[in-house]
């Protein structure tokens, strides 16, 4: 499974970010994450069972939801709510509010930092004496491809 230039750094990067975690990058999580890096559009835990098996013929659906769990305790995958699906993360590393546009013609999920919202939201928050654990925002549309090929 080979992936393009940029998304083979990004993989190479979670690698690196795994190892000066001192948890283990093991092949199965390397395949699940190669998976997830080609996919544009976020995927279901058993759409990447499917995928998973063109080269790990016994795998499990838990062997893909403990690898799920794995990227998603480190920050390296986001998980889409509104479907049940997950996303590969392009900046993990650091702790950051999530925004996504989702694309309900083509299924593509592009995540977004909006100026402003966090800052919006932790305000009002803070109005309303709440504490913000954790904060995405799923915004669902139509995508400039789709568009353009309705035009």
């Amino acid at each position: 499974m080979t992936l393009s230039k940029p998304k083979q750094v990004i993989f190479n990067k979670a690698q690196e970010y795994c190892e000066q975690k001192g948890v283990r990058f093991t092949p199965l999580r390397a395949s699940v994450y190669r998976i997830l890096l080609q996919e544009d559009a976020s995927i279901g835990a058993y759409d990447l069972l499917d995928k998973l098996r063109n080269t790990e013929d016994n795998a499990k659906p838990p062997t893909v939801y403990r690898a799920l769990d794995f990227f998603l305790e480190l920050g390296l995958v986001h998980k889409v709510e509104s479907n049940n699906t997950f996303k590969a993360c392009h900046h993990f590393g650091c702790s950051h509010p999530v925004q996504f546009l989702i694309c309900d013609e083509c299924g593509d999920v592009q995540e977004i930092q909006s100026q402003g919202v966090k800052e919006t939201l932790e305000a009002q928050a803070k109005e309303n004496a709440f504490t913000i654990l954790t904060q995405t925002i799923e915004a669902h549309g139509i995508c400039k491809n789709c568009q353009d090929k309705a035009a």
